[in-house]
């Protein structure tokens, strides 16, 4: 039977009231509460005293009485302490090393002014290594005679003997010009250096770059950055010592052309090179030495050609097939230059699969004005593709054209075929035609002893370069006629000038076809009531207006 206790007042009070009895299993250890004594009465629960309020302060005196807490402090404190030397240490020895830094860079001198190129830039001063250093040293001697002339005979010693001493001896004194010190220049400079030039003259605007190393001849890595005619004269002053540079680290143009082209020391330039890849200074540089009898070569586009075998040295007015060499050709006809100028041009044709001018980005033209992508204004903006073997192969063979022409070596190089008869035979096909239309359009008038203001030169023009020497109808190249592309509306005399009397065709008036073809145009266009657009497909006649558009741009440089 289980046993009943009753339960001080004190345990009694945590519990219900209707709780009167214990078990066993109530109580670990057989544990049981005191059962008060007969008759007694229950002990009195003894009053606690109320907890003193709890502040900041008494806080703090029981944190200040704890070790654990004296021992936390005492880290925090230490840590302080340690990190506040090592950073007060690193400020002092950084204040040390600055003003060691100050005081190791030396008072600038005069010398060590900075001069600006003419786009504003700093003109950039590289850094010589000791190599260098000893090369300018060695450069210094050599170019005011103090360097053994066997030596310079020895370096040439081939040359010599293919030259002779006398070619030999005219390239050593002569002085040329290169304008333009990229991928074909570099290649030409360092071959007559090479070969014996002793005066070059350099002139270029711009800088050595990473994209130019697959094809400049000399530059490394150390001379990213640099102007190219300073690379050039310091990379070839390390093989030539004795080779006098003048450097003109500035863009070819019109309004510089007696200062950059002039003489030096006394001497005119012997020759002078155009390796500019930029059509208005190209055609600047061409026309200038054309008109003051200065004897140059130019380098044509080497850009997107890949077969050397193609390369050939003519007179400007054979070129073809190169896109900078027809602008530079009809740009120079305009100007009144036809012929007289020997390139370097290749024949290569463009077709699929092959190299092109790389489109800008959409994204570009959405920026607004391309044009202010270029490095100057009328500079090309776009990429264009070229293998790094192709400018060595045009500047060499710009240098091997002045070296044998200085030299006195005979050349004979294979002529292209011209095609003065045919313009000759096209212009009096035109003069009958003109004089049949004049009785036509102007009865009662007399035509005969009708002057045409187009020349035989003026006939090659339209053939050649509007029309790319070609019927534009069918793209035959023989027989090739020139007639009227539309009906002229009204008379075709003009008799302005008492006792004269002279057609009023035009340049772009012209169209170019076969003979057979011009006659049924004549027939069906000229004298009867057909339109172009009625007689030929659509895109014969985009094609030719489009190539009238363009003769029309170019007229501002007749």
């Amino acid at each position: 039977m289980d046993r009943q206790y009753n339960l001080p007042y004190s345990r009694a009070s945590s519990y219900s009231s209707s709780q009167t009895y214990f078990d066993d299993d109530e109580y670990e250890d057989g544990y049981y509460p005191q059962e008060p004594r007969q008759g007694a009465r229950p002990e009195a629960e003894p009053e606690l005293e109320p907890e003193p309020p709890r502040t900041m302060a008494s806080w703090f005196q029981r944190a200040a009485s704890s070790t654990q807490a004296q021992f936390a402090a005492t880290a925090i404190v230490s840590g302080a302490v340690v990190a506040g030397a090592i950073l007060g240490y690193q400020h002092v020895r950084r204040i040390e090393r600055t003003e060691d830094l100050k005081r190791s860079i030396p008072e600038l001198g005069a010398g060590d002014e900075g001069k600006l190129t003419d786009w504003g830039a700093a003109s950039p001063q590289p850094s010589m290594s000791k190599e260098d250093e000893r090369s300018v040293i060695l450069a210094e001697r050599a170019q005011k005679g103090d360097y053994d002339d066997d030596l310079i005979l020895e370096q040439l010693a081939r040359n010599r003997v293919f030259l002779t001493d006398t070619g030999l001896r005219r390239l050593r004194s002569s002085f040329i010009v290169v304008v333009g010190c990229g991928g074909v220049g570099s290649h030409c400079t360092a071959a007559l250096a090479r070969s014996g030039v002793s005066r070059i003259r350099l002139i270029d605007f711009d800088q050595v770059t990473l994209s130019s190393l697959n094809r400049h001849a000399v530059a490394t890595l150390a001379d990213v950055g640099t102007p190219k005619v300073t690379c050039l004269r310091k990379r070839l002053q390390q093989i030539t010592p004795w080779v006098h540079f003048d450097l003109c680290n500035e863009l070819f143009a019109p309004s510089a052309a007696e200062r950059l082209l002039g003489a030096w020391e006394g001497r005119r330039p012997d020759f002078i090179i155009d390796a500019i890849d930029n059509i208005d200074s190209k055609v600047a540089l061409l026309e200038y030495c054309y008109k003051n009898n200065l004897p140059v070569i130019s380098s044509m586009g080497a850009g997107c050609k890949s077969d050397p075998t193609r390369i050939f040295i003519g007179d400007i007015s054979a070129s073809t097939d190169d896109p900078l060499s027809r602008s530079t050709r009809r740009r120079l006809r305009a100007m009144g230059v036809e012929s007289g100028i020997p390139v370097v041009f290749s024949t290569e044709k463009p077709s699929p699969g092959k190299a092109q001018l790389l489109p800008l980005p959409e994204e570009e033209f959405k920026k607004g004005s391309v044009g202010d992508l270029g490095v100057l204004p009328d500079f090309r903006v776009r990429i264009l593709p070229v293998l790094g073997t192709m400018p060595a192969v045009f500047g060499y063979a710009v240098a091997n054209h002045v070296i044998l022409k200085i030299s006195g070596y005979p050349t004979e190089y294979l002529p292209a075929k011209g095609r003065e008869k045919m313009y000759d035979g096209i212009l009096a096909q035109l003069q009958g035609s003109e004089e049949k239309l004049a009785r036509l359009t102007t009865p009662g008038e007399d035509a005969q002893g009708l002057k045409l203001a187009i020349s035989a030169s003026d006939v090659g023009y339209v053939v050649e370069e509007i029309f790319r020497g070609k019927s534009v109808i069918s793209g035959i190249p023989t027989r090739l006629a020139l007639c009227r592309w539309r009906k002229p509306i009204g008379s075709t005399i003009d008799l302005s000038v008492e006792g004269q009397k002279s057609s009023r065709v035009l340049l772009r008036d012209l169209v170019c076809m076969t003979k057979e073809e011009a006659a049924v145009h004549e027939r069906e266009v000229i004298r009867g009531d057909k339109t172009p657009e009625s007689l030929y497909s659509k895109d014969a006649v985009d094609l030719v207006e489009a190539r009238i558009r363009e003769e029309v741009g170019y007229e501002i440089y007749r």
